[in-house]
Parts: structure tokens; C-alpha cells; sequence
């Protein structure tokens, strides 16, 4: 009987991990490829407009960036995501950088001053609440997500195979959004995120007070 019982409970903890296997990606604690992508609604942005999800609804493919303007691996793919906006903006391709850093370098006065610095052509957006970042899982900064023309989840994880731009050899964000673009599956859909921690806002916890 207690050999049947043991049985059981080795069999119910290899379902439960299979489980949630399922609802997690390999480097993604939230999201797993083929997820419907997190929507968010009325996010500002440096151009004085609000942007929600839908608002993308005819481009083939959008491209998800979370970042900011005060992480050095953030800055050194600023004119990479130029020069990809340049090329995939003709192809129907959308690029949204999202931005929820609340300190000082990374607030709405200093990312308006890095678009214009830069001259970003993409919407720069921010969310105060930092939750849309909670959705997708983001905890780097930069990390990708790339979203099909259903706006689901087929790439998640770094711009390409180096932080330094002139030691690229592989693209991994610009690779999943050509095999989208064409209707193939993406073959390499999820790699480790490289960058700087995303600066979350820590929940404080109240002292109960104890009764005497």
C-alpha cells in the first residue's frame, strides 16, 4: 500500500512540473512562446500621444522592446534599433520601446530628451505602473519580444549573440522577424536577455502590530 502511495506522489510531482513547464518560457518565468502577447492601453509616449496594443493593428509584425535611457547595454543598441526601424519599417514591421524605470534618468523629461537626441522615429513609451513589464516577464534591459501577425509570442529574449555591436555575428531579433514576416517558423525563439535589471519598484511590507 505504501509503495502504491509513493507511487502516486512521483507520478502527481512529474505532472505538476510538466504542467507548469507549460506556462513559463525556458528563460521566461511568465510568458511561453505561442502566448497571446500582453496588451496595454494608454501608455504615454515622448511624443505627447498614448499608445495601447491595438493601436499597431495593421502592422504585420511588432517588435516589443523593454528599455531605457540610463543602462549602458540599453544605449549601445540605440542606433541598432534606428537602423532596424529604418530597414523593417517599410515591411509593415512595428517598433515600440517601452520604458517603466522610475528613476530620475529614466523619467518622461529625460527620455523626451533622448528621443530628440537621438532622433527616434518609433514610439518611446512609458508605464509609471510597471506592470506591463510584469506581463511580459521583462527583466532586462534591453530584452525583445516579438509578436506575429495574431499578436502572439513567437520570440522573447536578447537584440543578437553580443552586447557589443561590432562583435555581432548573429541577429537573433532581426532572424525571428524575417521567418515571421515570411511565415515560417522561427527557429531560434528564445535566448537569454542581456542587460541591465529592470528597476522594479519594491513592495514594502507593514509591521503588524501585535496585541498585548
Amino acid at each position: 500500500m505504501a509503495t502504491i502511495r509513493l507511487f502516486l506522489l512521483v507520478m502527481l510531482m512529474m505532472l505538476v512540473t510538466q504542467v507548469s513547464s507549460l506556462h513559463a518560457g525556458k528563460y521566461n518565468s511568465t510568458l511561453s512562446l505561442g502566448d497571446a502577447a500582453p496588451a496595454w492601453k494608454g501608455l504615454p509616449a515622448v511624443d505627447g500621444k498614448k499608445y495601447s496594443l491595438s493601436d499597431f493593428e495593421s502592422s504585420k509584425v511588432i517588435v516589443v522592446v523593454f528599455t531605457c535611457n540610463s543602462c549602458p547595454y540599453a544605449v549601445d543598441i540605440e542606433d541598432r534599433l534606428l537602423a532596424f526601424h529604418q530597414k523593417y519599417g517599410k515591411q509593415g514591421v512595428a517598433l515600440v520601446a517601452i520604458n517603466v524605470n522610475k528613476v530620475e534618468a529614466d523619467l518622461m523629461p529625460a527620455m523626451k530628451d533622448k528621443a530628440k537626441e537621438k532622433s527616434f522615429q518609433f514610439p518611446y513609451l512609458f508605464d509609471e505602473t510597471q506592470k506591463i513589464a510584469k506581463d511580459y516577464g521583462a527583466k532586462r534591459t534591453p530584452e525583445f519580444f516579438v509578436l506575429d501577425p495574431d499578436r502572439k509570442v513567437v520570440y522573447m529574449g536578447a537584440l543578437d549573440d553580443s552586447p557589443e555591436g561590432k562583435k555581432v555575428t548573429q541577429r537573433y531579433m532581426e532572424a525571428a522577424v524575417d521567418l515571421t514576416l515570411a511565415g515560417e517558423k522561427v527557429e531560434i525563439a528564445e535566448t537569454v536577455p542581456v542587460g541591465c535589471a529592470v528597476r522594479f519598484e519594491r513592495t514594502r511590507r507593514t509591521k503588524r502590530v501585535r496585541k498585548k
